[in-house]
């Protein structure tokens, strides 16, 4: 449970497993079996698609009032829709962090891609990549250097840009709405 100011209540929050963004296929049945065991209640999914291909939206389409985290992922959603498409199209290469990301890269990347029992497959997965681009959320000088760490490693130069949490701003409306909607 986590109750937070301006979300009119106490909200349940269920997290599935990070590693799903390595196997987006199992996002939308982990949704889904979530959705399942709380019908009626409303909720919002803090999933952008996520590499699902459009079946999250399907999927949620089944589920009247659920709102989800707009755009296509998560880098988006936290740099903010004009800034995002910037970076992405001065550098269409660029591989994108966020503060979890940077925090946990060994297990999520490295080893979650393989990378740590097959290194010859850095080429594969980062040939095509030119710089890395942390997007923090936090001012942790411990998130950025392992943003710069996880840089060197793939090989790949490195940005910073700090965006704070400005780009929640529309989710946490919408969680507030939802929230208020099973008040009444």
């Amino acid at each position: 449970m986590l109750a937070r100011d301006g979300l009119g209540g106490t909200v349940d929050v269920h997290y599935l497993p990070a590693h799903l963004h390595n196997r987006p296929d199992g996002i939308t049945p982990g949704v889904e079996a979530v959705l399942d065991a709380h019908p009626g209640r409303p909720t919002f999914v803090a999933y952008a698609d996520c590499g699902t291909g459009g079946h999250l939206d399907a999927m949620l389409a089944r589920h009247p009032g659920v709102g989800r985290l707009p755009g296509a992922h998560c880098y988006e959603m936290f740099a903010g829709e004009q800034l995002f498409a910037r970076l992405h199209d001065e550098e269409p290469g660029t591989f994108f962090l966020t503060d979890f990301l940077a925090r946990h890269f060994d297990a999520l990347v490295w080893q979650g891609l393989g990378l740590d029992r097959h290194p010859q497959l850095l080429a594969t997965y980062f040939g095509n990549y030119r710089r890395v681009v942390l997007l923090t959320q936090s001012a942790d000088a411990a998130v950025v250097d392992a943003g710069r760490v996880a840089a060197e490693r793939l090989s790949l130069t490195f940005e910073h840009r700090h965006v704070g949490r400005l780009g929640l701003a529309p989710v946490t409306t919408a969680v507030s709405v939802a929230v208020g909607r099973s008040a009444a």
